[in-house]
């Protein structure tokens, strides 16, 4: 079966919850792209992934566990395939992103001043 821990078991959990939390958060402030992909996104599936095994005790229904998550995933690359193709493009047949194309013609004339 599942194995009991203690207080401070969770306690431990929980703050090593707040400090990646805390990096987080800090991670952005240095304006480095790669220290914010990292922050965001890997940070997040390490608290994710510490808050199911400590607490949502998945160990219990580990078959169902996986099986929800592969059908989720699933689900959300299936919406990212259909959704992509017209939210990536900066025009359409009825529509267009007159914003977006003013910011990536700023960001481009932005690069080209620094190199």
């Amino acid at each position: 079966m599942s194995e009991s821990h203690g207080p401070k078991h969770y306690i431990r959990v929980w703050a090593i919850l707040v400090t990646l939390l805390t990096v987080s958060v800090i991670g952005p402030m240095f304006e480095i792209r790669v220290v914010t992909l990292i922050t965001a996104f890997g940070i997040a599936c390490v608290k994710a992934y510490l808050v199911a095994a400590n607490f949502m005790h998945l160990n219990i229904e580990k078959k169902l566990a996986v099986y929800m998550l592969t059908t989720v995933l699933v689900f959300m690359f299936l919406f990212f395939a259909g959704v992509a193709p017209d939210v990536m493009k900066l025009e359409g047949n009825n529509w267009e992103k007159p914003g977006v194309k003013a910011m990536v013609a700023e960001g481009l004339a932005h690069g080209a001043e620094h190199h």
